[in-house]
């Protein structure tokens, strides 16, 4: 007997409700990420990059909750529409082998972020080529101004969690439930990097981005609170 012909349309109405619920479950599990946290609301719906300016062709939605960095499509960095004072911002990421790319806080849209905002090292330092860097290049250090403690990063292909909380002078960054960057005060904090080079660590506010160096790389379940601003410090 000879097998029944497909009805085409019907194909067609099954695989788009296909997508359509992938990307539904997708949008839910990234709002789902910040409603269980009080006072966080979701920087990535999930499904498309709403709510981010520059480049998002090299930073796209998979449809799977994940923003993904393919720099063969694009180059260049991404940045949320909004700017930000004092926040908690809580994110996974999973690194390829020797992948880099760094979180921009408190940046402009235009400039090295690392310079006129402040560049939070997202990388695989333990990578045969990053052998030599300095520790202020390591994963997680605030770079030139702060080095993180190392050997917290989960193996390469594994999901991390991370979370920075920006309160005034007052930087903190935490991975996998450890704190390996705590700068009390920026105004005051020993830096490797001569303080001038540095203007963007005076900044009270900017934007959060993902700093693309050439490597691939994935992002998921980004959420953050904002918190008060700080009383002015006395003259």
């Amino acid at each position: 007997m000879s097998p029944r012909p497909i009805h085409v349309g019907l194909l067609l109405c099954f695989c788009g409700a296909l997508i359509g619920g992938s990307l539904l479950l997708a949008e839910d599990k990234a709002a789902d990420a910040a409603k269980s946290e009080e006072g966080f609301v979701s920087l990535f719906n999930g499904k498309d990059m709403t709510g981010w300016v520059g480049n998002t062709k090299g930073y796209y939605a998979d449809g799977k909750g994940s923003i993904v960095c393919d720099p063969t499509k694009a180059g260049g960095n991404v940045y949320t529409e909004k700017e930000y004072a004092n926040f908690v911002l809580r994110f996974d990421f999973k690194l390829s082998p020797g992948a880099n790319n760094g979180l921009g806080i408190r940046a402009p849209l235009t400039g090295d972020a690392a310079y006129v905002g402040m560049e939070l090292q997202i990388l695989d330092d333990t990578a045969e080529k990053y052998k030599g860097i300095q520790p202020w290049q390591r994963h997680g250090s605030i770079y030139g101004i702060a080095a993180a403690k190392t050997g917290h990063l989960k193996p390469v292909g594994e999901w991390n969690s991370e979370e920075v909380i920006a309160d005034g002078r007052h930087i903190t960054v935490k991975l996998n439930g450890t704190t390996i960057v705590d700068v009390e005060n920026l105004d005051t904090v020993e830096t490797p990097h001569p303080r001038e080079q540095h203007p963007g660590l005076k900044n009270e506010k900017g934007r959060i981005g993902f700093l693309g160096h050439g490597d691939p790389l994935e992002f998921r379940n980004l959420r953050i609170k904002e918190l008060p601003a700080k009383p002015a410090a006395a003259k």
